[in-house]
C-alpha cells in the first residue's frame, strides 16, 4: 500500500482522535484556564510519540514554567541525517465564545471543515507528524529528535531559553517548524520570512487632571488629541507606513498574494480600500507596519464634558527581514517623540521585541521538501513571507547554523487562527501528512 492509501485509511479514526486533544483547554494562561489542562495536553502528546517508537519521550521544565516535550527515535542508521520535528500544544484563548458558531473546545465538522479551537494552530500540525510516522511505520530512515512546546501562544520564551542552555538535545540536520501553512487550500508553500516585531506602550500627559472643557478648553492642551495626532504621524494618506528611518519601498520577491484573494480573506468591506503604495505582499510581507492595538482614554459611554489629561495607546510594529528590530524600536520612539505636539510629556515604554527571520533556501532539505510537497499536493510548491513572528526559528538558527530550517504547515487564512471559529481543513492535514513522510524518505536518500 503508498503512503496516500495509508495516509487515507489513517484519516478515518484522526478525526476523533483530533476532537480528544481539542478537547482539552490547553490556553496557557493560568488566568483563564487550569494549569491542569495544559498538563494533560503535554501527556497526550507525549503518549502519542512515545506509542511511535519515542521511548525516551518525557517532560522538560522550561523557564518561563511551561513543559516541553522532549523526545528522540533512532533511525537504522546512526549516521543518517537528525530531522527535529517542532510543534506546539498551548491554544489561544477562545476569545468572544458568542462568536463561535460552535462550541471552541469541541471539534464540529461544518462544511467539509473541523471547527475547534487548536484544531490548525496548532494541533492539527501534530496530528499531521503522527499520521506521517504512522504510514512510514517502521521504515523511517532517518533520525528524528521531537519538541512540542507549551507556551507557543504567550510568548513568555521558554523554549528559547531552554534551546539556548541545552543546545546539543535538539540539535538536527534540519528542523521542520510545523506553526505555518500554506496560501490557499491545496496550494503547498514553504514560509520561508517571518516579519520581527516591536510592542511599545505610549503614553501621553499634558495636564494634571480632567478640566471642563468649557471654562478651559481652547488653550489647554488636550493629552488625547496629541496623542491622535502622534498616531497618525505613523502613517500617509494611502496606509503606508511613515516612521522616520524606516524604508517603506522594499519588495517582494517570491509568490504573489492577488488582492481579491487578500480582501476575501481579510474579510475587507465593500468598498474600503487596501492600504499602501506596494502590492498586497510588499506592504504584508517586505515593508514595516504599524498598527494601533489599544487606547486607554474615556469611553464614548460615560464621557463628559472635559478635557482629557493623559492617554495611552499600545502599538505593535512589524519588522520585515533585513530590518534589525532594535533599530526599528529606536526610530519608532524617535519618531513618536519628534511628533508629540505642543511639549506634552511621553513616556514609551518597550513590552516585547523580536527580530525577524529568513531561511536559507536551495539546500539539501528544502529541494526534497519541494518534491515532496509537489508530488503530495499536485502541484509546485511556493514560497511565502509570514507576517507574523516566531522568535523561536531565530534561537535554532544561532544555535544551529549549519541547519536547514524549513516552515509549513496545515494553516491557511480560512483557518482564521487566534480567532473565532478556528478550523482545518481535513485535506490540508493529509496532504502534510504525505508530505512530511514523503520528505523523509527524499531527504534520507539524498543523504545516504
Amino acid at each position: 500500500m503508498d503512503l496516500r492509501s495509508r495516509i487515507a485509511d489513517l484519516m478515518r479514526p484522526a478525526q476523533g482522535e483530533l476532537a480528544e486533544f481539542v478537547a482539552i483547554r490547553s490556553v496557557a494562561d493560568p488566568r483563564q484556564f487550569p494549569v491542569e489542562e495544559c498538563a494533560k495536553a503535554a501527556q497526550w502528546v507525549l503518549d502519542k510519540f512515545a506509542e511511535l517508537g519515542f521511548s525516551d519521550a518525557h517532560l522538560e521544565r522550561t523557564p518561563d514554567g511551561s513543559d516541553a516535550v522532549i523526545g528522540s527515535r533512532p533511525g537504522p542508521d546512526p549516521d543518517a541525517p537528525t530531522v527535529l520535528l517542532y510543534a506546539h500544544y498551548d491554544v489561544q484563548p477562545p476569545l468572544n465564545d458568542a462568536a463561535w458558531r460552535t462550541p471552541p473546545f469541541e471539534l464540529t465538522e461544518a462544511g467539509g471543515r473541523w471547527y475547534g479551537r487548536g484544531a490548525a494552530d496548532c494541533k492539527g500540525n501534530i496530528l499531521a507528524h503522527l499520521l506521517a510516522l504512522r504510514a512510514l511505520g517502521n521504515d523511517i530512515p532517518v533520525n528524528l529528535k521531537l519538541v512540542v512546546e507549551g507556551s507557543e501562544e504567550q510568548g513568555t520564551g521558554g523554549l528559547e531559553a531552554f534551546v539556548a542552555s541545552h543546545p546539543d538535545l535538539l540539535r538536527a540536520d534540519t528542523i521542520l517548524v510545523c506553526d505555518t501553512g500554506n496560501a490557499a487550500v491545496g496550494h503547498p508553500a514553504a514560509t520561508v520570512t517571518l516579519r520581527g516585531m516591536v510592542n511599545v506602550v505610549v503614553t501621553v500627559e499634558a495636564l494634571t487632571s480632567e478640566l471642563h472643557s468649557g471654562m478651559f478648553g481652547g488653550p489647554a492642551p488636550d493629552a488625547l488629541a496629541a496623542l491622535i495626532a502622534m498616531l497618525a504621524s505613523l502613517r500617509d494618506g494611502q496606509g503606508n507606513t511613515t516612521i522616520t528611518g524606516l524604508g517603506k519601498t522594499q519588495t517582494w520577491t517570491g509568490a504573489p498574494y492577488p488582492p481579491e484573494q487578500f480582501r476575501t480573506d481579510a474579510g475587507v468591506l465593500e468598498g474600503v480600500s487596501l492600504l499602501g503604495a506596494g502590492s498586497v505582499s510588499d506592504m504584508l510581507w517586505a515593508r514595516p507596519a504599524v498598527t494601533v492595538l489599544g487606547i486607554d482614554c474615556p469611553p464614548v459611554t460615560g464621557s463628559t464634558a472635559a478635557i482629557v489629561p493623559r492617554a495611552a495607546a499600545r502599538l505593535n510594529l512589524r519588522v520585515p527581514p533585513g530590518m534589525a528590530a532594535a533599530d526599528a524600536h529606536t526610530a519608532l520612539v524617535s519618531h513618536l517623540k519628534a511628533n508629540a505636539p505642543w511639549g506634552v510629556h511621553v513616556e514609551i515604554e518597550l513590552e516585547a521585541i523580536g527580530s525577524p527571520f529568513q531561511a536559507a533556501v536551495g539546500g539539501p532539505a528544502f529541494e526534497a521538501m519541494s518534491a515532496a510537497m509537489s508530488q503530495a499536493y499536485g502541484r509546485p510548491m511556493t514560497t511565502l513571507g509570514q507576517g507574523g513572528s516566531i522568535p523561536l526559528c531565530n534561537v535554532f538558527a544561532d544555535t544551529y547554523p549549519d541547519a536547514e530550517i524549513i516552515l509549513l504547515g496545515v494553516e491557511e487564512p480560512l483557518a482564521l487562527i487566534h480567532a473565532p471559529n478556528e478550523s482545518v481543513d481535513p485535506n490540508e492535514i493529509s496532504a502534510m501528512a504525505e508530505s512530511l513522510a514523503l520528505f523523509l524518505r527524499r531527504y534520507a536518500a539524498l543523504q545516504g
